[in-house]
């Protein structure tokens, strides 16, 4: 497992349920992670100060994957999607968007 596989695995108490490039399905029950196992934990179960990090490292390549597939998601729904632990406002997703755009080619 990689590293930060083996970070994320350690972040969510429902083992099992990773997302894998470039498909981004959750390795377990197949739906699009983060699958709705693990967005059925409660937000307090989650230890954010592990996820967050983990999560914004992945989501550039995510956001890669995903926004160039047919009907696939723009980037601000993406980081809706990956961020699901957060409450954003449109706004909010956009600039993070834009910000992992920009990490990406820096």
């Amino acid at each position: 497992m990689s590293q930060d596989r083996h970070h994320l695995a350690g972040a969510l108490p429902a083992t099992g349920h990773l997302g894998r490039s470039p498909t981004w399905d959750c390795e377990c029950c197949g739906e699009p992670w983060p699958c709705p196992t693990l967005r059925a934990i409660p937000t307090d179960r989650l230890d954010r100060s592990t996820l967050l990090p983990v999560v914004s490292y992945l989501m550039p390549t995510a956001i890669r994957d995903l926004r160039g597939r047919p009907e696939g998601p723009e980037p601000p729904e993406i980081v809706k999607r990956f961020l699901w632990f957060l409450p954003l406002r449109d706004a909010e997703a956009r600039a993070i968007a834009l910000r992992m755009r920009c990490l990406r080619r820096c």
